[in-house]
C-alpha cells in the first residue's frame, strides 16, 4: 500500500523509510510541504505521515488543504511539539493521529496500520477472507491457519486486496500500491506477480474481471 511521508529530518526520514518498507508500505517521501501537499492532491495514497514543522508550507496548513479539498485518507502527525494546543490544532485541522517525538518506531508502524485498517472499515487487527487472515498488528498473512511466506511485493499486493474484500481494482490502482515506482501498466510484471500470487493460495480467492482488473473474495 501507497503512503506518503513529509518530513524535512534527512536523518529521520532514512531511518523510517526502510522501516516503512520492510512493514509492507510504498513510501513517497518529501522535504518540502508544498510539494508533499500537492503529491497529496492528486495520488492515490492509503495515508499520510505528516511532520509540523516543514519547510515551504507548515503540516497544519497540508492537512487543512487536504480535508479542504475533500482529500480523506487518514494523517498521522509527527511533531516534537508536545503540548495539548499543539496537538488539539492538528485535529482540529483533520489528522486522526499524533505522534510525538522521540517515539518508538514500531508504535508508528503499528499506529499507522490501524489507522489504514480502521479507514477501509475493519473494526478488528484480524483481517479475513475464507480461508486467508492478515492479522494486521503482527504484518503476517496465514492460509488455513498456516503462515504465507511471501516476498514483500507479494505481500503488498494481497495486503491491498485484502484491506478492500469484494472490490475491483484496476491494473493501474493496484500497480501503484504494490510496486516502488515507475510502474507501467502495460508491461507484464503485475500479471507475474499476480500468478505467483495465486500459486501460493491453494483456492481461488481471486478473480479476474474482465476489462475492469481484479476482486479478492471468499470462495462460494
Amino acid at each position: 500500500m501507497r503512503i506518503l511521508l513529509a518530513e524535512d529530518d534527512h536523518d529521520l526520514a532514512q531511518r523510517l523509510r526502510p522501516l516503512l518498507e520492510q512493514a509492507g508500505f510504498v513510501v513517497d517521501a518529501f522535504a518540502d510541504g508544498r510539494a508533499a501537499e500537492e503529491h497529496g492532491q492528486v495520488e492515490d495514497v492509503q495515508a499520510a505521515i505528516v511532520d509540523l514543522g516543514l519547510p515551504g508550507l507548515d503540516g497544519l496548513s497540508i492537512i487543512e488543504r487536504w480535508r479542504g479539498n475533500g482529500r480523506t485518507f487518514p494523517v498521522l502527525v509527527l511533531t516534537a511539539r508536545g503540548r495539548w494546543h499543539d496537538k488539539l490544532a492538528g485535529f482540529d485541522a483533520g489528522a486522526d493521529d499524533y505522534l510525538t517525538k522521540p517515539f518508538q518506531p514500531d508504535e508508528l508502524v503499528l499506529r499507522l496500520r490501524a489507522l489504514i485498517r480502521r479507514s477501509t472499515g475493519h473494526a478488528t487487527p484480524r483481517l479475513q477472507c475464507g480461508p486467508l487472515q492478515l492479522d494486521v498488528n503482527a504484518g503476517r498473512f496465514s492460509l488455513h491457519g498456516s503462515e504465507l511466506a511471501l516476498s514483500p511485493q507479494e505481500f503488498r499486493l494481497l495486503g491491498y486486496f485484502i484491506h478492500h474484500v469484494d472490490t475491483v481494482i484496476s491494473r493501474e490502482r493496484l500497480g501503484e500500491h504494490v510496486f516502488d515506482s515507475g510502474f507501467d501498466p502495460d508491461s507484464n510484471a503485475l500479471d507475474v506477480l499476480l500468478g505467483r500470487v495465486r500459486r501460493k493460495l491453494d483456492v481461488d480467492l481471486i478473480q479476474t474481471v474482465r476489462g475492469q482488473g481484479w476482486r479478492l473474495t471468499a470462495p462460494a
